[in-house]
């Protein structure tokens, strides 16, 4: 899937596909998209012959989750929930990606950069 879907100058940073023993077969694509100065979407598309996309920008996110059984070990694989302050999603589940640390590692440094830009302040309270 190419990042044009948005415009020609977007760029996708990182995408993958959901695994089934670590293998790619999965009609459920998620990609990282980042038009330099506009914004950086983390997008999840379902489907073949029709489809269906979630989008979350990045700086929504609030915090991220890496589940690994001991079978996704073995493959390499895990499941990232991405808990965000989204209208139409709270949470966002990357199943059985590749590499899901540095998946998380990366999308926890965009979300960073990305609050900087657009300049939100995430602060929590404890009662």
């Amino acid at each position: 899937m190419k990042a044009n879907m948005y415009d020609s100058t977007a760029e996708v940073l990182w995408s993958d596909r959901k695994r089934w023993c670590g293998l790619p077969w999965s009609f459920t694509r998620y990609m990282i998209i980042r038009k330099q100065g506009q914004f950086a979407k983390l997008v999840n598309i379902n489907g073949f012959l029709t489809s269906h996309s979630e989008e979350i920008n990045l700086y929504r996110v609030d915090d991220l989750e890496v589940y690994q059984s001991i079978t996704d070990k073995m493959f390499g694989v895990g499941t990232i929930t991405v808990y965000c302050k989204d209208a139409s999603c709270d949470k966002l589940i990357l199943k059985n990606v590749k590499d899901p640390y540095k998946v998380r590692q990366l999308l926890d440094h965009l979300v960073n950069e990305d609050r900087a830009r657009v300049g939100v302040r995430h602060t929590e309270m404890q009662i």
